[in-house]
């Protein structure tokens, strides 16, 4: 099968991955931190260096400010949620967000601005993507923060964040939903002032499914989205006020976060190749199937190897199916849990076919692809 669905998730793993992740299946069968005896404090060191490498990787705020979560979606409402919960009582705080988002982020926005806990802004497209002069148009005295991606899971658009960050007051927190950026772009939090940094591990970063993180500034300290036990403090009826604890209750995915970390150890070396390799063959695609006749494209080429497409003569799922099931090439149609960026480009009704590209991908299967889908095109259109 040629596999094009890595903004899904990552199709192929670099050995080291599986090798980590089956080396904790096998021979880490306790739980980190949570006893005293030698197999769980080795693991719990081990978390630690996990914690370490992540930090290091994405320029953050320091290891205990490295939370383990099981996908971005969880990261997401940790932070969000966790924002909410942590603001005063009172006028409730303004928050910006954009059409671009992903439903891990409009969901518990539109929650919150349903049970009047936030007043909401959603910013447009401009030029296929959301510019920062609009969040700075945007910005009013009760802003507290702009909850935003830094690559669209649609159409592989970026916003940069710190110019973002340069464009609005310092007082606002900037929560950024790096699913498909993080391992494809370089992200570093304190260069450009992220706040909350949300992670899936499973795509970009090559780690398993059942991975992800959520990094934090200093001066973003949201209240806990889960209680339970940490293996602290065990005696106080609250979670601990420190972290990582405060936000990880409950037993560590420790595979999934070893991978995870393995993920990034990879990328450190990788991570310039894979970009520009991905980055051509995503312009490969794009090119390729603009000069098919019937075919509309609506990403440009980008390191996040996002191609977006709809068809003139089929619904993108039916699009989808017939590259399944006549060609054996995994792609994904439909809306990709983004109606908002779909009304922006108009293709609310039938959406998009959406190939995606990792570093494992050749050009030879991205031909393949093409001719493929000139196939499908042509022989629907016959009809």
């Amino acid at each position: 099968m040629i596999y094009f669905d890595n903004a899904a998730t990552g199709g192929r793993k670099p050995p080291s991955v599986l090798s980590a992740a089956c080396e904790a299946v096998r021979t880490a069968n306790a739980n980190p931190g949570r006893s005293g005896h030698a197999l769980s404090v080795a693991l719990a060191e081990n978390i630690l260096r996990c914690r370490t490498l992540l930090n290091e990787f994405f320029g953050g705020y320091g290891n205990e400010r490295v939370i383990f979560t099981k996908n971005c979606t969880e990261a997401l409402n940790a932070a969000i949620f966790g924002f909410a919960d942590a603001q005063p009582a009172g006028t409730p705080p303004h928050v910006i967000s954009t059409v671009m988002e992903h439903n891990s982020v409009l969901r518990p926005l539109f929650f919150l601005e349903r049970k009047g806990r936030i007043r909401l802004t959603l910013l447009g497209l401009e030029n296929g993507t959301v510019p920062p002069a609009a969040f700075a148009r945007a910005a009013r005295e009760d802003t507290a923060a702009a909850v935003f991606t830094l690559s669209s899971n649609v159409t592989g658009a970026a916003i940069d964040p710190a110019a973002v960050r340069a464009a609005l007051p310092q007082k606002v927190l900037l929560l950024c939903d790096g699913a498909q950026a993080c391992g494809h772009i370089p992200v570093n939090m304190k260069k450009s002032g992220i706040d909350a940094l949300c992670m899936a591990g499973h795509k970009g970063l090559h780690g398993i499914a059942g991975s992800g993180a959520l990094l934090l500034s200093e001066r973003f300290s949201p209240a806990p989205f889960l209680y339970g036990g940490t293996g602290s403090v065990s005696d106080d009826p609250d979670m601990p006020a420190f972290y990582p604890d405060r936000l990880e209750a409950g037993t560590l995915n420790y595979p999934a976060a070893v991978s995870l970390a393995e993920g990034a150890l990879w990328l450190t070396a990788h991570m310039r190749g894979s970009k520009e390799k991905i980055l051509r063959m995503s312009g490969t695609l794009c090119h390729g199937l603009a000069a098919i006749e019937g075919i509309e494209v609506f990403s440009a080429p980008n390191p996040c190897g996002i191609v977006a497409f709809r068809s003139r003569a089929l619904q993108s799922e039916l699009f989808a199916q017939a590259l399944s099931d006549r060609y054996r090439i995994a792609v994904r149609g439909g809306l990709h849990c983004a109606p908002r960026m779909h009304r922006a480009l108009g293709t609310a009704d039938g959406g998009l076919v959406r190939a995606s590209l990792s570093p494992f991908n050749t050009p030879r299967e991205c031909a393949a692809f093409l001719r493929a889908a000139e196939e499908i095109e042509r022989q629907a259109t016959s009809f």
